[in-house]
């Protein structure tokens, strides 16, 4: 089992920036690919950003892209999420997921998941 939790989350104007954290507690955190989901009220959840174990390979969602970045310390077990030139779109409970493949954008690739946290940007 791994356990997930997120932070970071908050109220931000567009145009800001925004960083949320996901420590993992649990088996082993650098066997684990990370990813980041989003849920935006009365819409399904959607792949945010991804990166595999070592933290080399990332993927993005074409609308994140050049703004977001992924990134994970595997000495403090901890995923990241650093958010930039938000906007109000971007407003969603914010998801950490692990999964024990290969770094995807299917939510079925992963096993565990955070309780989420809320992103809010005014514009």
């Amino acid at each position: 089992q791994v356990q997930l939790v997120e932070s970071g989350g908050g109220l931000v104007q567009a145009g800001g920036s925004l960083g949320l954290s996901c420590a993992a507690s649990g088996r082993t955190f650098s066997r684990y690919s990370m990813g980041w989901f989003r849920q935006a009220p009365g819409k399904e959840r959607e792949f945010v950003a991804a990166i595999n174990w070592s933290g080399f390979n990332t993927a993005y969602t074409d609308s994140v892209k050049h703004r977001f970045t992924i990134s994970r310390d595997n000495a403090k077990d901890t995923v990241y999420l650093q958010m930039d030139s938000l906007k109000p779109e971007d407003t969603a409970v914010y998801y950490c997921a692990a999964g024990s493949n290969y770094y995807t954008s299917a939510e079925d690739d992963y096993d565990y998941w955070g309780q989420g946290t809320q992103v809010t940007v005014s514009s």
